[in-house]
């Protein structure tokens, strides 16, 4: 049996602890989105800080602008993912953070000049039919976290364009920990006025997401700085399985076959894109 390739290794690990990292937030539905993402960074931030002290490596990193541009784009991408997660089905919400690699393709040819062609755009539209079919479907899903789950989507996509772009410059704890450095100073403000402090056992679970996200961004960092952005973007799609998985297990989330087929064609157009894009590179 062949050895998976590093990268491979690092999205597997990176995609099944975000799946459990999602099951903490989706288990705090009460707790304002912007509050859990103050929570998330002030953790991250701390264990990236000491990880950087243990390595002595300089936390301030090389690439100041797109440190700090992926910092802000990847806030956006959280709010708007941490949003769907609490008022969407689990597997719906997941689906929908999919469409990142998508974007991730059409910035690149803006970005860094990448191949972009009609096969491609075609493997776009059939994604984006799937999302209009969770829509007209599933009445669970509204309007207003539909579209703010295509924007977290397309905010996903700056961030990893601009993680792909600092794998020259910078070590990849220096860009997990700019991800929180610039979120706390966005996030907290907004957060404040309608904090809701956790009790019991919740305290538990804020903790288990923050040390879940740090271990996952890392791992997903060192993937993208591994390898090619279609090489690791396909195994994400595991998580799909882990979100069915535990939307049924543990919140009873049932989807009919026309919602079903709705995911399996965002899943397709990507997982087509990535291949026409590894055909274009031989």
């Amino acid at each position: 049996m062949p050895r998976l390739s590093p990268a491979v290794q690092y999205m597997l690990c990176s995609t099944l602890l975000f799946s459990v990292m999602n099951l903490t937030v989706k288990w705090l539905p009460h707790i304002p989105a912007m509050e859990l993402i103050v929570f998330r960074s002030l953790i991250t931030a701390l264990m990236s800080w000491v990880q950087l002290r243990r390595l002595q490596i300089s936390p301030w990193g090389v690439n100041h602008k797109l440190l700090i541009l992926r910092g802000l784009f990847g806030s956006v991408g959280l709010w708007a993912y941490f949003n769907t997660l609490q008022h969407m089905p689990l597997a719906s919400a997941v689906t929908l953070q999919y469409l990142a690699p998508i974007f991730t393709v059409i910035i690149a040819y803006f970005l860094l000049q990448e191949r972009l062609g009609v096969w491609r755009i075609l493997c776009f539209l059939v994604a984006f039919a799937g999302v209009v079919l969770l829509r007209v479907d599933d009445i669970r899903i509204q309007t207003e976290y539909l579209v703010i789950g295509v924007v977290g989507a397309m905010a996903g996509g700056f961030a990893y364009n601009f993680v792909r772009m600092l794998r020259a410059t910078d070590h990849p704890l220096v860009v997990v920990f700019y991800f929180p450095l610039v979120t706390l100073p966005f996030a907290l403000p907004i957060a404040i006025p309608q904090w809701v402090m956790p009790v019991g056992w919740e305290w538990a679970l804020v903790v288990a997401m923050g040390i879940l996200t740090q271990l996952a961004q890392l791992y997903l960092t060192r993937a993208f700085q591994a390898g090619t952005a279609g090489t690791v973007s396909i195994v994400m799609y595991v998580g799909a399985l882990f979100a069915l998985t535990y939307g049924y297990l543990f919140f009873s989330e049932t989807f009919s076959l026309i919602s079903l087929a709705g995911m399996c064609l965002v899943v397709l157009g990507v997982l087509l894109n990535i291949l026409f894009a590894h055909t274009q590179r031989r």
